[in-house]
């Protein structure tokens, strides 16, 4: 346990960061399986609506550096693939 006043602070702080973080990113996974499964029953209107929040949940993770451009860029693809090819 930290005995400096600033110390005890950023303890608070990160244990504040990283509930909001945990929350970003576990709600874009959340949106990727809902769009997965809405593409596995095809259905195409769900398909594209949960396509448009998953792709804004990935942008929001990778613009809070919780993801990597790299990784968001890989998986919007991929998505984006996925409903392609459902026609």
């Amino acid at each position: 346990m930290p005995n400096i006043k600033s110390a005890k602070k950023r303890v608070r702080s990160n244990g504040k960061k990283a509930v909001v973080n945990t929350y970003i990113t576990s709600s874009m996974k959340t949106a990727i399986k809902n769009f997965e499964k809405s593409v596995k029953e095809n259905n195409k209107e769900l398909a594209s609506m949960n396509l448009n929040v998953a792709i804004q949940r990935v942008d929001k993770a990778k613009k809070n550096g919780l993801v990597h451009e790299n990784k968001a860029a890989r998986v919007k693809s991929r998505l984006t693939k996925m409903k392609n090819n459902m026609e």
